[in-house]
């Protein structure tokens, strides 16, 4: 009797655990929602860097939206700093801090082993029109918006065929004018913004 007690809870602990797993899978393959008042920065449109402080030394920046209390940042930052050690001789790399009552710059950057710039502006968010994380958004060397848009189809980035700011910064970098994404690339999925909530 006691056995079948025992097994049983387990059985019970284990599919809520599974239920716990499937629920947070399909809360964030939901898209982002949009917030009220949210104005679409289009693709083309000039953000002035030095506006945040942030030099374009000559080269395409890559901005990185994150929220380390965001699970999508947290499963993203395998894949982001793999794109920094890419492409970190021709693409400089920006991580944007959201979110940051609770983290400072110093903090992320050393918690998260990051070899970028890390920099504390929220208002880059919506100069690019930004309001989930973790997002990519591409400015070119003449200091336009070039993409804005997700990493990736998959949480952990593992889809080859879907890197989508890989293959915009590739398509920047070989001086293609124009690429064209379908809406898994360029509608949010992640957590809004400011406070990580779904």
């Amino acid at each position: 009797m006691k056995k079948a007690f025992v097994f049983g809870w387990l059985g019970m602990v284990l599919i809520a655990i599974a239920c716990l797993f499937w629920y947070n899978d399909y809360v964030y393959s939901l898209p982002t929602p949009v917030p009220a008042g949210y104005i679409n920065v289009a693709t083309g449109k000039a953000v002035n860097l030095a506006d945040y402080k942030i030099a374009q030394n000559g080269k395409p920046v890559l901005l990185h939206f994150f929220n380390p209390d965001c699970p999508c940042s947290r499963f993203n930052i395998k894949h982001f700093k793999s794109l920094v050690s890419t492409y970190r001789d021709r693409s400089d790399f920006v991580v944007v801090l959201l979110n940051n009552e609770k983290h400072t710059t110093e903090q992320v950057k050393k918690k998260f082993d990051l070899d970028c710039t890390v920099v504390d502006n929220s208002a880059l968010a919506t100069a690019c029109g930004v309001y989930s994380t973790p997002q990519a958004a591409i400015i070119d060397t003449q200091g336009k918006l070039y993409y804005r848009g997700n990493y990736n189809t998959t949480r952990y980035c593992t889809n080859s065929k879907t890197e989508f700011a890989r293959i915009a910064l590739d398509a920047l970098l070989s001086h293609q004018t124009a690429v064209h994404f379908n809406r898994l690339a360029v509608t949010a999925y992640g957590c809004s913004l400011p406070n990580c909530t779904k």
